[in-house]
């Protein structure tokens, strides 16, 4: 088994595209539930519109590149309103069941037969993508063990995430930010004090379905396609544990925990399969292996949250919810 192999792997997991679009949307959750209190479940759904926003602006109507990440913008913050309108002045539970639900819903819209020429039903959409690498300034060549695409696609992907860190940071320290916390801790006491606290929710729910809307964009361009199964309940619940183990109420946290995910994910992938290889572990498939992982991570979040349940960088102080 060639450790050294594994290792690389699982330490290129840290800067790859997908764990900068996990840890958009992992940003997105923690302005959601760890500054505002709002339980929102349905994080793949906010990722599949944006998604699907971008690549059927490119396809069906031809937008440029940078329309069409506006257009997804502004699908992802239409979807944020519609879901808030009817639930943020009811219980949080209530949102928590919109969101799994409605996310759901755009996954099998998505599907409808009757929409194939648009949304590619089953099959998804592809090759939407070249408008974006049309812009890539670096010419073909190897780029730190990278092809100029990849070395692109990465670049643009963590200046994303960095923009807006520094974005949400800047936001939770501001008069804004504060009163987003007092109303996680205690909404009817910052009611008292003459804030519109619907109003403030719904900005937050709109803020952090704009990061899960731009990390479903992120999450799609290096694979030139979209795909309704990429996008399913899992999904959201992987982001929960990104954001559980960086810390819910810090914005390096849900950064920090997507990079952990996906490294430990690579770490168990690869030396699982190199166990079964060598013929140590004779009674488990590569299958098996693959849903193994997932299993191990579960513990392992168990274990997390019951000796360190507010996270590697979270401070047990933000877990005081009313």
């Amino acid at each position: 088994m060639d450790f050294s192999s594994i290792l690389s792997n699982a330490m290129g997991e840290i800067i790859s595209p997908t764990t900068a679009a996990y840890a958009l949307a992992a940003l997105g959750l923690a302005v959601h539930f760890g500054y505002s209190g709002l339980l929102n479940f349905g994080q793949a759904g906010f990722m599949a519109v944006g998604a699907y926003g971008f690549a059927i602006s490119t396809l069906t109507f031809g937008a440029p590149f940078f329309v069409a990440m506006l257009i997804a913008v502004l699908c992802s913050a239409l979807f944020a309103l519609l879901l808030g309108i009817p639930t943020l002045r009811l219980r949080a539970d209530y949102l928590a069941i919109v969101t799994i639900a409605s996310a759901e819903i755009i996954r099998y819209l998505v599907t409808t037969n009757g929409w194939t020429a648009v949304t590619g039903s089953a099959n998804g959409l592809a090759a939407f993508e070249g408008g974006f690498y049309a812009m890539n300034p670096f010419p073909e060549g190897s780029y730190m063990g990278m092809s100029s695409r990849d070395f692109f696609i990465r670049l643009v992907a963590w200046i994303l995430v960095a923009a807006c860190a520094v974005l949400v940071f800047l936001l939770m320290r501001s008069p804004w930010g504060r009163v987003l916390k007092g109303i996680r801790e205690d909404e009817n006491a910052v009611r008292s004090l003459g804030k519109n606290v619907y109003a403030y929710k719904m900005q937050a729910l709109i803020i952090g379905g704009v990061l899960g809307g731009l990390a479903g964009m992120i999450f799609t361009l290096p694979r030139g396609a979209v795909q309704p199964t990429n996008y399913g309940t899992e999904l959201t619940f992987f982001l929960w544990t990104c954001l559980l183990l960086g810390g819910m109420a810090t914005v390096l946290g849900p950064v920090i925990g997507a990079m952990m995910f996906w490294v430990v994910l690579s770490l168990t992938q690869g030396i699982l399969t190199g166990l079964i290889d060598s013929g140590v572990v004779s009674w488990l498939t590569t299958t098996q292996a693959g849903q193994l992982r997932y299993i191990l991570v579960g513990v392992a979040l168990m274990l997390l949250m019951i000796f360190r349940p507010q996270g590697v960088f979270g401070n047990k102080k933000e877990l005081a919810f009313a």
